[in-house]
């Protein structure tokens, strides 16, 4: 499914589409085939499979290939502590989607809300008139009950 509501075509790339075999993701992201090999085995980056197990990269793959890279080599990060660095990222974006996905339902409850008060508002009787407390107001008010006809 698109976010249109529709079905997205199946023949359609994005960037989660596992295309890149192991060679071309290796060259496209600067990396030795064996480092993504102990990448997959370490659960840093993990591509589709085919069915005959060969390892097939998505563009969202390669970038995250690179971001393993530079957190190794420029800010001196070890795998594990990059695992966990990219498993907090996903938990991150995953708790961001509930956040969204929480706000609409709020916002849709809020909308119902008020389409409910008004409907209250709109079967008020309009033969009543707001009350005025007599302290505030300093007029007296006499109630005086018709006799009845029987």
């Amino acid at each position: 499914m698109d976010g249109r509501g529709g079905r997205r075509n199946p023949y359609q790339l994005t960037e989660e589409s596992p295309v890149y075999v192991i060679s071309v993701a290796a060259q496209l992201s600067g990396l030795h085939p064996q480092t993504l090999r102990q990448y997959d085995r370490l659960g840093l980056v993990s591509p589709d499979r085919t069915p005959g197990r060969g390892r097939r990269y998505s563009a969202r793959d390669i970038e995250l290939l690179r971001q393993v890279q530079d957190l190794s080599q420029t800010e001196g990060i070890n795998l594990a502590g990059i695992k966990r660095i990219i498993e907090l990222e996903n938990q991150v974006t995953a708790l961001q989607s509930r956040v969204a996905e929480l706000q609409q339902t709020v916002e849709g409850a809020a909308a119902a809300m008020q389409q409910r008060e008004a409907q209250v508002h709109a079967s008020y009787r309009r033969d009543l008139v707001p009350y005025e407390d007599v302290h505030q107001s300093g007029a007296l008010v006499v109630w005086r009950p018709k006799k009845r006809r029987d």
